[in-house]
């Protein structure tokens, strides 16, 4: 087991990373550890950040495809913490110089109406959400070569970087089969749909009710809640525009 020593030890190395743009190589190759201590590191990682006045925003799901949850051997989904320095405005530029070896992915991103306090249900959405809106976000994990183990990508807030989201739409109209494209420079690059985040992105929502619940976190109401990846991610670069459109809620871009 890590004690409190090795557990902020583990978070000021990843802090330092992302701070200083600099990969660092997998904690796991190192020492073993197990799923509950990877969040333990995270959550000290980003209590690091709040110390310094970072803002927290919401919550963003990850293996929200069942052929990923396959892949990294899991039956369950993991989460990470959004801040307001994570925050792109659309139509805007982020620098390149802030990121290691960014990718970007099409999502679907909520907005709580109602703190979050308890795993919810279906019946609870109308009451707990006030809308839904297309959404990127940018993944950078701070290990070196873009590999970790299960334990590794929680304990890195789960490659948490930026995100940038749309137009806020009305929940009333069915979104479990939106078709989804993430365009770079004008050219779509991948296709998707909004089936592919759990079948429904509903229940990434609602998961994601159930996981911060586990750990103790509650989610404010004014936060986001983002749902996962249509489709899969593509690297950033440089001088980059980035676009997502999502049938029924719209485009939103950025620049590089």
């Amino acid at each position: 087991m890590l004690d409190t020593d090795k557990i902020n030890q583990f978070a000021q190395v990843l802090d330092e990373a992302a701070a200083n743009v600099k990969a660092v190589g997998q904690i796991s190759k190192v020492q073993s550890f197990s799923e509950s201590e990877a969040y333990a590191i995270q959550f000290a990682s980003m209590q690091r950040r709040f110390d310094r006045g970072e803002k927290f925003v919401g919550i963003k799901m990850g293996f929200t495809s069942k052929a990923k949850m396959e892949q990294m051997g899991v039956n369950d989904m993991i989460w990470g913490i959004l801040t307001d320095a994570m925050l792109i405005k659309p139509g805007t530029t982020t620098p390149f110089s802030k990121y290691i070896h960014p990718r970007v992915e099409p999502e679907l991103c909520f907005l709580v109406k109602k703190t979050i306090d308890r795993p919810l249900t279906k019946d609870d959405i109308p009451s707990y959400v006030e809308g839904v809106a297309a959404a990127i976000e940018i993944i950078d994990s701070r290990y070196e070569n873009f590999k970790f183990s299960l334990e590794d990508v929680i304990a890195d807030n789960c490659s948490s970087t930026g995100l940038c989201i749309g137009e806020m739409h009305p929940i009333d109209a069915d979104i479990s089969d939106l078709k989804i494209d993430l365009i770079v420079d004008g050219e779509v690059v991948q296709s998707g749909s909004s089936k592919a985040i759990l079948g429904d992105p509903w229940e990434s929502f609602l998961a994601g009710s159930r996981l911060a619940s586990k750990y103790e976190w509650k989610i404010p109401a004014g936060s986001y809640v983002m749902a996962g990846a249509a489709t899969s991610a593509v690297y950033l670069k440089e001088g980059n525009k980035v676009s997502a459109v999502v049938e029924g809620l719209g485009e939103v871009e950025f620049g590089v």
